[in-house]
């Protein structure tokens, strides 16, 4: 009937360009004429014909059409209906709760519980008439994006409202506080979000929904979107409740999160303080808020790699819920674990692995072997494991985790393909190149079909999936990747967040590796400045940006700019990360390694025998990193003609191998 009315209107305006033309500034008027081609007979306008239909509808199926009329045209779930009934959220708008409360009633909302029966009922009514269709494989309905408009026209001046209480429904069915089957749920829901607020500013959104849609913007690493709805939330709030509310310091916290996630760390800091501040004053130091925040704060500290000031208020909150809430809380457990990851970041392998053994083992006692706070803690464990050589058990605790959440999760749950990513590089680590990239390509398919081609997941499991193609020496198609990988971070964070920065420090990496000396400079170059005016000379990514260009200097026999800076960067670490930190001994051997190209054989010596020394006594005799600092002195050795002691050596690294 549509196509007929086209048609025949097509065949009045002479050309399809014209009426698509037409129907762009005048789609209403056109689907209510009544105009045929001859050969047809049937003589209703579409619309005509849909309000036949609507006018035989119940009062309820009325209202739940119009409503359907403001959703995403495909995967509505009844779901989102249930969910925003039983949510005990109010809104700080009055009239609209009511409104919203009004027409959940309409259509299977009793007394906050949600009578199934009811919305069938009414959905089977619209159905009948084939105004909506049912998905019964995966339990969605769709309807026609005409059917939509037409739906909506029927509302006339009332268009917005119903809008905003349609945005107000999806609102209350989300959960900030998220488990597995939230998760599952909220996945679905960024279209429908899309489709509501096409039409309205932030500050028109209710400050309790626009929370809420955040939180789905956070999901999806649209950063930018977040930020705008919680600068308003947290505005309004301050206005309206003061600076000292929790509400208003709740909102300050969300935002503080979203500036993190963008590499805002001093816009993160700075609102962080104020909340702890805050926090302490109203609610004293060992209220869980209190401690929360403050562990906010010490994980912007963290990102800096200010771990000094981060570990001293991580062992202050892991005391504080300890002496509150008990060693076995959740609080407890991952404040604990917290702590534990930055003694990670210093290379504090030995200090950090008690913490997380206790943790895991803690977490199991407490909320099951298969809790997602358990298998964190088992991931946390492996990573340390990892980075200690002990590739076995790291790889044994990645498989249980790996194959419990994809049992509890789904196999497209964000965590399990964490999980995936964290088994391929333990893979990455042994060398087993195949197995990792058959993971690494497994996580990328899957991360972009949950989350989309731009979110930062998606954008990490590429750059992984490239770093396997590079050690396996394929420079072409890990230089593809990466220049995506780059470009996408640029659009989607912007030139100086810290992930763009890392993924053209990678493609430098490979320009580096084909040769392409200049390419590689150039690129390095502009990291290097970047980090040093977003992150601060001393920060660990910007040493790394300046040991890669020091590498690339030495790729092209440049030895006294490249020494110039590995001495910066080995001093800096020296002083920020401590002399036994992983970064620091890298950075010394570095140095070592310039020196011996330069004829230098007693400074390197001197270096290379302190670099063995500390990973013998941090990483023990068999680890790969120690076994490589032999190597590199045994060589040394030979350089000065010390056949003996280079022999000594060399047989101890072959033995161990």
């Amino acid at each position: 009937m549509a196509i007929s009315q086209a048609g025949g209107y097509i065949l009045r305006c002479s050309s399809l360009e014209k009426y698509l033309e037409i129907y762009q500034e005048h789609h209403d008027k056109l689907l209510q004429t009544k105009e045929i081609q001859k050969e047809d007979e049937y003589g209703l306008a579409v619309y005509a014909t849909w309000k036949l239909s609507y006018d035989k509808l119940e009062s309820s199926a009325k209202t739940l059409l119009q409503i359907l009329s403001f959703l995403h045209h495909e995967g509505i779930t009844e779901e989102i209906f249930k969910r925003a009934s039983i949510s005990l959220e109010r809104m700080d708008d009055f009239d609209l709760q009511i409104q919203v409360v009004k027409l959940l009633s309409e259509i299977g909302n009793q007394n906050s519980k949600w009578n199934s029966l009811v919305f069938q009922e009414i959905i089977g009514d619209i159905k009948s008439y084939s105004l909506v269709g049912f998905d019964n494989r995966n339990g969605l309905y769709s309807i026609h994006p005409l059917v939509q408009h037409w739906g909506a026209w029927t509302l006339g001046q009332q268009q917005n409202n119903m809008q905003m209480c349609v945005l107000g429904i999806i609102g209350l069915s989300i959960s900030t506080h998220v488990n597995s089957d939230d998760y599952k749920y909220q996945h679905g829901l960024l279209e429908h979000i899309n489709k509501c607020t096409s039409v309205f500013k932030p500050k028109d959104i209710n400050t309790v929904i626009a929370t809420n849609i955040a939180h789905i913007y956070s999901q999806y690493g649209q950063w930018k979107n977040a930020e705008a709805l919680e600068v308003m939330v947290m505005e309004k709030r301050m206005h309206a409740l003061g600076e000292e509310h929790p509400n208003t310091l709740t909102s300050m916290g969300y935002l503080a999160s979203t500036y993190r996630n963008q590499g805002k760390w001093k816009k993160a800091e700075a609102l962080e303080v104020v909340v702890m501040e805050k926090r302490i004053y109203a609610l004293g130091e060992e209220h869980p808020d209190t401690l929360r925040s403050m562990g906010n704060l010490a994980s912007t500290y963290q990102n800096q790699g200010r771990w000094k000031e981060a570990e001293a208020l991580e062992v202050v909150v892991m005391e504080k819920t300890k002496h509150a809430l008990g060693e076995e809380h959740p609080d407890t457990l991952r404040s604990m674990g917290n702590l534990a990851s930055t003694y990670q970041n210093q290379g504090r392998w030995k200090e950090a692995e008690p913490l997380e053994v206790m943790v895991m083992e803690k977490t199991k006692h407490a909320l099951g072997e298969e809790h997602p706070d358990t298998l964190r803690s088992m991931g946390n464990l492996a990573s340390t494991y990892r980075n200690q050589g002990r590739w076995k058990e790291a790889e044994a605790l990645d498989v249980v985790v790996m194959e419990k959440r994809k049992h509890a999760l789904g196999e497209e749950h964000r965590d399990t393909l964490r999980s995936m990513g964290n088994l391929a590089s333990s893979y990455w680590r042994q060398g087993r190149w195949k197995e990792a990239e058959a993971l690494e390509v497994v996580v990328m398919e899957k991360t972009k079909h949950a989350l989309g081609e731009e979110h930062p997941d998606t954008l990490r499991s590429m750059a992984n999936l490239a770093s396997t193609y590079w050690n396996q020496g394929r420079l072409k198609e890990a230089e593809a990747l990466e220049v995506v990988v780059m470009e996408k971070n640029k659009h989607a964070l912007g030139e100086e967040h810290p992930d763009t920065l890392t993924s053209m420090g990678n493609l430098a990496s490979t320009y580096r590796d084909q040769g392409r000396w200049k390419e590689a400079e150039a690129l390095q170059m502009v990291v290097m400045e970047r980090q040093k005016h977003v992150l601060g000379e001393e920060h660990p990514d910007t040493l790394r940006s300046m040991a890669n260009i020091a590498s690339t200097y030495r790729n092209q026999g440049h030895w006294k700019e490249a020494e110039a800076l590995e001495v910066v960067v080995m001093e800096k670490r020296k002083h920020v990360l401590g002399e036994e930190h992983p970064d620091t001994l890298t950075s010394m051997a570095n140095l070592a390694s310039t020196y011996s190209n330069q004829g230098q054989w007693k400074e390197a010596e001197a270096l290379e025998v302190m670099v063995m020394e500390k990973r013998k006594h941090l990483l023990g005799e068999e680890h790969p990193d120690t076994l490589t600092s032999m190597a590199n002195l045994a060589s040394t050795y030979r350089n000065q003609g010390r056949w003996k002691e280079a022999e000594a050596l060399e047989v101890v690294v072959m033995v161990k191998i």
